[in-house]
């Protein structure tokens, strides 16, 4: 096995850097593996180009990290169920889009994702970017008065607004729901599960801010309405400019991010171009 020279450049002083060197097709060393683990803890996300993989060899970098997860309502390849086509075809024109709301993947898990790898196949000569915000940051540069309040309570996740039958994804109308991709749903079956609002990182000790506007729904022991103002402000907090980075995808390009201490976001501004990626996602742990 040769070993691939890898550089780390990072794209901000928030969150986000390129990894150059490896490929990511062929089995990592040791030393490879140590060097991409050890970037994503620090940077949070960290992003690679120029990669052919596939899906066998998406599933086999994956499996590096941890156990893998197959979304309950997004439907798996054929034969490959870990791996995820996005895809929104270019008469697709409805405004919905997946990853279109500020989130992080699966809070609506007792054990949410640890990361996802995400590989772009097909990608819109302008648009398509994805954004990223860094949510240790977004907790540490609250006020004391703040977060101590915070460190105090719990949330409840939710995928009512979401994936469920009757969510912004599902529903139907010509600037609403999606057209390329189906969702499987069960009109009875809303997926909850309570989490703190201030989690550890398991493996940095950073403290987190974790909510997240498209799965968060409302504070344990707090009405909805009485939620609101507060998550509010959390999340206007959370994407300050300060706290991101924004990527731009080219074929060939693939994104690894930390899904425990950050958030992100697909921009859906390429009407009348198409776009395919294919995610594979790492399970996590319980948020503590």
């Amino acid at each position: 096995m040769v070993m691939n020279m890898i550089e780390i450049r990072p794209l901000t002083t928030a969150l986000g850097a390129e990894v150059l060197g490896p490929d990511l097709s062929q089995p990592l060393s040791n030393m490879e593996f140590d060097t991409i683990h050890n970037a994503l803890l620090k940077h949070k996300v960290i992003f690679f180009r120029d990669q052919e993989l596939t899906p066998e060899q998406h599933i086999a970098f994956a499996r590096k990290f941890g156990l893998l997860d197959v979304h309950p309502y997004l439907p798996g390849l054929p034969g490959h169920e870990e791996v995820m086509p996005i895809v929104k075809e270019a008469d697709d024109a409805r405004k919905v889009n997946i990853g279109g709301r500020w989130h992080s993947d699966t809070t609506f898990y007792e054990e949410p994702a640890m990361g996802s790898i995400l590989y772009a196949l097909d990608v819109p000569e302008v648009g398509g970017d994805t954004m990223w915000a860094n949510a240790g940051l977004a907790y540490a540069r609250l006020s004391a008065g703040l977060k101590a309040t915070l460190e105090s309570l719990n949330a409840l996740h939710s995928t009512q607004n979401s994936f469920a039958a009757g969510g912004r994804l599902e529903v139907k109308g010509d600037d609403a729901g999606m057209a390329t991709m189906k969702l499987s749903t069960d009109d009875h079956e809303v997926k909850e599960v309570i989490h703190p609002v201030v989690r550890t990182h398991p493996e940095t000790g950073e403290k987190i801010l974790f909510v997240n506007p498209n799965f968060t729904i409302r504070f344990e022991g707090w009405s909805s309405e009485e939620s609101q103002p507060l998550l509010a402000f959390l999340y206007e907090h959370t994407v300050r400019p300060e706290f991101l980075c924004r990527f731009r995808w080219q074929k060939g390009s693939i994104a690894f991010w930390d899904n425990r201490c950050t958030q992100h976001m697909a921009l859906n501004d390429y009407h009348g171009s198409r776009r395919e990626m294919h995610r594979v996602t790492v399970r996590g742990d319980k948020p503590v």
